[in-house]
């Protein structure tokens, strides 16, 4: 709370205890939960032996070596993944307001929204490539296998949605939902800016130390944006611009060249 702000009542404070609860349990179900076991991920990979340049991570893997259980197991995977979101955009429309208007996550301005979105899927993603080169080259991060599904007929556009469901649920929760609620608990904006950023590096540190600062770098890109904006539909494109292209390019390429790249 900014200083020289009247002291809350009564019945502030317990609405400020019950939001504040309530991102507590959002983010425990949700991203807050992967950060958790990303800390105790890393904990585990630099404790276990092999050095963390030697260890390999697979972002997704297939579900049952029998095809169609492996599609039944994605679709429900990412149903059930979905359902934070879901959650967020119910309790920002508590007050009667349409969350996905407040939030931005509207088709409104698509032609925009596309622009934007590609022009910072290429000012992350290209960035992101360099930096995650690098810190492969100095034992910094794990060795990241996009993609582990068959060669299916479905195999693409499940990578699609793969890609659609994880820009669902960071930029819905870990920008539009987190910078919502803490501006409703009055928190300083590059405070909220920050936290955001942090809470989307830590869910990527079982990929190792540059995915952290990559990510944390992506992080403060994405909340500035929304904060000046307040609309997350470009972070929506942007985020599933940047993973098809990565899941899909990945799963693509022949076997032996993934092995020349030192990607899988």
């Amino acid at each position: 709370m900014a200083s020289g702000s009247p002291v809350p009542q009564p019945d502030e404070r317990a609405w400020r205890r019950r939001l504040t609860v309530e991102v507590w349990i959002v983010l425990g179900l949700s991203l807050g939960r992967s950060g958790v076991y990303a800390i105790v991920n890393i904990v585990d990979r630099l404790t276990v032996g092999p050095a963390l340049g030697d260890q390999s991570t697979t972002l997704n893997p297939s579900l049952s070596p029998r095809p169609w259980l492996d599609l039944t197991y994605q679709v429900l995977a990412i149903g059930f993944a979905l359902m934070p979101v879901t959650l967020a955009l119910y309790l920002l429309s508590a007050n009667g307001r349409s969350a996905v208007r407040r939030i931005g996550l509207t088709f409104t301005r698509p032609l925009r929204d596309l622009g934007v979105g590609v022009g910072l899927a290429a000012l992350i993603g290209i960035p992101g490539l360099g930096l995650y080169a690098a810190a492969r080259a100095m034992g910094m991060a794990v060795e990241v296998q996009a993609s582990a599904l068959g060669t299916y007929w479905w195999t693409v556009p499940m990578l699609i949605l793969l890609a659609l469901k994880d820009a669902l649920l960071e930029e819905v929760v870990a920008v539009g939902y987190l910078m919502e609620r803490l501006r409703d608990l009055r928190w300083r904006e590059p405070a909220i800016v920050v936290a955001s950023a942090a809470l989307r590096g830590s869910y990527h540190l079982y990929q190792g130390w540059g995915a952290l600062l990559g990510n944390f770098v992506m992080g403060l890109v994405f909340a500035e944006y929304y904060r000046r904006r307040r609309r997350v539909m470009p972070l929506v494109v942007a985020h599933t611009v940047m993973d098809m292209t990565v899941f899909i390019g990945y799963a693509l390429l022949p076997a032996d060249l993934r092995a020349s790249l030192h990607l899988g």
